[in-house]
């Protein structure tokens, strides 16, 4: 037996990762209306700019019920569960509420990857790496910790209005002015979602955003993920410049954003999420 790792839908880890790893997924939720559709689960055909689309986290109970059967299946050896930042999303607190009632409370970890989509996939696979070669439940929560401490992300998005009016983003976002000529680069700084800088065009937006990629990364080779919501074009550009600019690059991984965070980052958005020294 091992210690199993669980994640929830957001981090956007792709299927033979999760296959290969035993990685256990937790669906989070988009309401559309008065119906809730679990991500990855069931079919998602939503109007992403549609003001009555929203989102909400697992229930307590959805992820005790996961927690658990994770728990069974790594025979006690433990559980490290990796979650969306807790300043995004209510998972953690919930997955929090979910260990408190459980038997074995002490053999499952919480972490919050203090990131979003990938940022919380990489830490969660860093993690489950070490599991599968057998290391201990504190060396593999250790590593899901350091993973997440040392990933920075980036995202470029069309508008902030989807994430001002989701609560997201705060009001600072007034320092771009009129959004009808500027487009916002935005990071993830502790948890909480920033706006970075503004550029005038897309063109230029991006070539911000590569260069905040390709800083981050440093010299020592570095884990990269690229996500977007149906820009695959426009990720293509950016994966093709990082694979030239950052030196001796660990690995790459390319994901589309699932449903949940496409309902606040909005159609075209584009995030590049660099861990320097890469994944375990």
């Amino acid at each position: 037996m091992a210690v199993v790792v669980v994640t929830d839908s957001s981090a956007s880890l792709p299927a033979e990762y999760v296959a290969e790893l035993g990685i256990a997924v937790v669906p989070l939720h988009v309401l559309v209306g008065d119906r809730a559709i679990r991500e990855g689960v069931e079919p998602v055909d939503i109007d992403y700019a549609a003001d009555t689309v929203t989102t909400s986290a697992a229930s307590p109970g959805e992820l005790r019920e996961v927690y658990e059967q994770a728990l069974a299946r790594s025979g006690g050896d433990g559980v490290v569960a990796v979650h969306l930042s807790r300043q995004l999303s209510g998972t953690w607190e919930a997955g929090r509420q979910a260990v408190r009632d459980m038997d074995a409370a002490d053999r499952v970890r919480l972490v919050d990857s203090l990131g979003a989509g990938l940022a919380t996939g990489l830490p969660a696979l860093a993690a489950a790496r070490r599991a599968k070669a057998g290391a201990s439940l504190d060396i593999v929560y250790d590593t899901a910790v350091a993973t997440a401490s040392r990933a920075r992300t980036f995202f470029l998005v069309n508008r902030t209005e989807q994430l001002r009016r989701g609560g997201r983003l705060s009001s600072a976002a007034a320092f771009f002015g009129s959004e009808l000529v500027t487009k916002p680069l935005l990071q993830i700084v502790e948890g909480r979602l920033e706006l970075r800088e503004k550029a005038r065009t897309r063109s230029k937006a991006f070539a911000k955003l590569v260069a905040a990629a390709v800083d981050a990364a440093g010299d020592d080779g570095a884990a990269v993920a690229v996500q977007h919501l149906e820009a695959a074009e426009a990720a293509d550009t950016v994966v093709k410049q990082l694979r030239e600019l950052i030196p001796g690059m660990r690995e790459l991984i390319v994901a589309e954003f699932g449903p949940v965070l496409g309902v606040h980052l909005g159609l075209g958005a584009v995030g590049v999420l660099v861990v320097p020294g890469g994944c375990a």
